[in-house]
């Protein structure tokens, strides 16, 4: 992950996932989307940040923080925060 990269691991058919991108979009942040059923390395990565759980979306960002499953509302503060 490069400093002002934001990495979203998610599935085609998440709702949740859908959200996280229209936000991201939204704000014009740039993001790369990985997604869990088409990449058994990334699918890995979420079981190990979410406790053994395929949990998604799980957003990755440049301080190191993660959200997992986040709402608009809460992934829109965590934006504003890391002013991105």
């Amino acid at each position: 992950m490069t400093d002002r990269s934001i990495v979203v691991y998610g599935t085609k058919w998440c709702g949740d996932c859908r959200v996280a991108k229209r936000v991201l979009d939204a704000r014009g942040v740039h993001y790369t989307w990985i997604d869990i059923e088409s990449n058994a390395t990334a699918r890995q990565t979420v079981l190990q940040l979410n406790g053994g759980l395929q949990s998604v979306p799980t957003i990755l960002f440049p301080d190191g923080s993660v959200m997992v499953e986040p709402s608009a509302r809460e992934l829109q503060a965590r934006l504003e925060k890391l002013r991105l």
